[in-house]
C-alpha cells in the first residue's frame, strides 16, 4: 500500500465492514485499516504506557458508531476509569463498566454479587464475565487485565486454557475484544501471542533528561498487511496521538526540476545556477559563521516568489531569529502574519523523531510548503536515541522531501573556529549539495569564507569566496585566488586580490 492508496484502502475496508476503527486514525493506518471484527487482540505494555487510554478510545469510538461497549475491570475501579476519562474531557455515557472488585465486594457480610479476585476461584470470575456479556450483548469489549487472571490461575496450563475458553466464548458472541496485559510476568513468556488474533506492544522509556518517550509496535496481525517497526505516540489531553513511521516510497508527486534562486546572485553562480527543486543543501560550518543567515536568505527568496515555507528552529528562539533577520534587511514578520511562512520553535527534549517527521509531512502535504529548513541538525541529534538512527531517520525524511519537490536547507554546526573543524555527525553522503563556511584570519581580522564542495545536479564552482553579513544581508565577494590555506584558518597571501570592506552600503549582488 503506497501513499494515499493506504488511506484509500483503509477507508474502503472500513466502509465494507472489513475493519472497525480504534478511534485513533493514525493507529488504524498502522494496523492496516483498523481491527478485524469479532476477534481478540492483546494490548500489552508496562503500567503507564497508555493501555487504558487506548482501550477507552476504542470503546468511545464504538459509542460514536452505535456499537455497545463493555469495560470489564479487575485491576482498576470504576471511579478511577471515570477519572481517566474526565482528564481527557470525555464522558463514559454509553459504555458499560463492569467492576469485578469493589468496596461492597470486600465486605464479608455483603451479598457476593460483585467478585473479588483474591477470594474466589478463577472459574467463578470467568462465570461473572460471561453473565455480564450475556446480559449486555456488547460489540466491543475491553478486558483489564490479564495479570489478575494469571494470578488466579496459579499455573500456566490452567491460565492458557481459561484464556482460550474466553476467546472462544467472545467469538461466538460476535465481540471484538481488547485484552490488556501489564507484562508483570516473565517478559519472555509469549504464550498469549499465539492465542490472540493480533498483538500490539506499547513501550515507555524515560531518558536522563526530558519527557518520557512512548512508542508502539504491531507484533502480529493475522491476515492484514500492517505497518511494521516502531511508531512514536504521545498521550495528550484528548487521547492518544500516533505518529506512523515515515516511509518515503509511499509519498511521491510529480514536480518540475527547475532551478530557484537563493536571493544572492553570486551564491547562485557558485551553486551552478541556484537551488534545484527536489534537492537538499547542507550548510556546514562553525557557530556564528553565517549558516542560519544564509538559510533565512534562501527562505526569503522563496517567500518573495510567492511560495510557502516552513522553518524549524531547534537552537535559538524565534524572537532572536526574527530580530537578527530584520537587522540584516530580511523582515520575515509580514510572511509570518499572512501564514505564508511557518516558524516552529522546537525543544528537542520534548519531541520524538516520529512526531517531528509527522510535522514535516503535514507542512508539505497539507500546508503546501515548497521550502523547508531544519536549524540545526546538532539539536535534532539530541532527540534521537543514537547517531545510527539519526542517519536512518534523515535518509527517509530527506527522501520524502526530495520526492515532494521541496527545497530543503539543513544547518549543521561544527566544533572549532579556525584550524581543525570537526562534526558530531557526517551527513555529507545524504546531501545533494554542500556549502562550507569557514572563519579565517587575515590582516588582523576574523573574516568569513564560503565554498560549494558538492552538487549532484549542477556543475558548481570550486572557488573559495569571502562573504560578509550586514544591514544589506548576505554579500559574496570575488574568489580568493591569491590565498592558500583559507579553509585551514591559516591563509597565506600570494597576490594582490583586495579583501572586502567589512561595512558596505547594503547593496547585494
Amino acid at each position: 500500500m503506497h501513499g494515499t492508496g493506504m488511506q484509500a484502502e483503509t477507508t474502503e475496508g472500513a466502509r465494507a465492514g472489513r475493519f472497525i476503527s480504534t478511534g485513533i486514525r493514525d493507529f488504524d493506518a498502522v494496523l492496516g485499516g483498523g481491527l478485524t471484527p469479532n476477534r481478540s487482540y492483546l494490548l500489552e505494555g508496562t503500567p503507564g504506557s497508555g493501555k487504558t487510554t487506548i482501550a477507552l478510545q476504542f470503546l468511545l469510538e464504538g459509542v460514536r458508531v452505535g456499537d455497545r461497549g463493555l469495560y470489564i475491570t479487575l485491576s482498576e475501579t470504576v471511579a478511577e476509569l471515570r477519572e481517566v476519562a474526565r482528564s481527557h474531557h470525555w464522558t463514559l455515557d454509553g459504555v458499560e463498566l463492569f467492576e469485578l472488585v469493589s468496596s461492597e465486594g470486600l465486605d464479608p457480610d455483603a451479598e457476593q454479587s460483585i467478585l473479588e479476585p483474591s477470594e474466589v476461584e478463577l472459574g467463578e470470575t470467568i462465570r461473572g464475565v460471561i453473565e455480564c456479556v450475556d446480559r449486555i450483548r456488547p460489540a466491543r469489549v475491553v478486558f483489564d487485565s490479564l495479570s489478575e487472571m494469571r494470578l488466579l490461575a496459579q499455573n500456566s496450563l490452567r491460565y492458557r486454557r481459561q484464556i482460550l475458553a474466553l476467546k472462544q466464548y467472545f467469538s461466538t458472541r460476535e465481540c471484538t475484544v481488547l485484552m490488556l496485559d501489564d507484562r508483570s510476568s516473565d517478559p519472555a513468556d509469549v504464550q498469549l501471542h499465539s492465542i490472540a488474533h493480533g498483538v500490539i506492544t506499547l513501550q515507555q522509556a524515560v531518558e536522563d533528561y526530558g519527557a518520557e518517550r512512548r512508542r508502539l509496535r504491531v507484533v502480529k496481525m493475522r491476515g492484514v498487511k500492517y505497518r511494521g517497526g516502531y511508531h512514536d505516540f504521545v498521550i495528550e489531553t484528548g487521547g492518544v496521538q500516533v505518529f506512523p513511521r515515515l516511509i518515503a516510497a509511499e509519498h511521491h508527486r510529480e514536480f518540475s526540476g527547475e532551478m530557484a534562486g537563493s536571493g544572492v546572485v553570486a551564491l547562485d553562480r557558485m551553486l551552478g545556477g541556484g537551488l534545484t527543486r527536489g534537492t537538499n543543501t547542507l550548510l556546514s560550518g562553525p557557530s556564528g559563521v553565517g549558516k542560519t543567515s544564509t538559510a533565512i536568505r534562501c527562505a526569503l527568496a522563496a517567500l518573495e516568489r510567492g511560495e510557502k515555507a516552513a522553518y524549524y528552529l531547534f537552537d535559538e528562539g524565534m524572537g532572536t531569529m526574527l530580530a537578527r533577520a530584520r537587522s540584516m534587511g530580511m523582515d520575515l514578520r509580514p510572511y509570518l502574519d499572512s501564514g505564508q511562512l511557518r516558524v516552529q520553535q522546537i525543544d528537542p527534549a520534548e519531541i520524538s523523531p516520529g512526531e517531528f517527521a509527522t510535522w514535516v509531512r503535514q507542512a508539505v502535504v497539507e500546508g503546501g510548503a515548497s521550502f523547508l529548513a531544519i536549524d540545526s541538525l546538532n539539536a535534532f541529534l539530541q532527540a534521537m536515541p543514537g547517531e545510527k538512527y539519526l542517519l536512518l531517520q534523515m535518509h527517509e525524511l530527506l527522501s520524502f522531501l526530495n520526492q515532494q519537490g521541496v527545497i530543503t536547507m539543513l544547518v549543521l554546526g561544527q566544533h572549532g573556529v579556525i584550524g581543525e573543524i570537526r562534526s558530531d555527525i557526517d551527513l555529507s553522503y545524504l546531501s545533494d549539495s554542500i556549502i562550507l563556511f569557514r572563519f579565517f584570519e587575515a590582516k588582523g581580522s576574523m573574516l568569513k569564507a564560503i565554498s560549494v564542495s558538492k552538487s549532484r545536479t549542477t556543475p558548481h564552482e570550486s572557488s573559495i569566496r569571502e562573504f560578509t553579513l550586514g544591514p544589506g544581508g548576505l554579500l559574496v565577494g570575488e574568489p580568493l585566488k591569491d590565498f592558500d590555506g583559507v579553509f585551514s584558518g591559516l591563509p597565506h597571501y600570494r597576490g594582490a586580490t583586495p579583501l572586502m570592506p567589512q561595512q558596505h552600503d547594503g547593496s547585494r549582488e
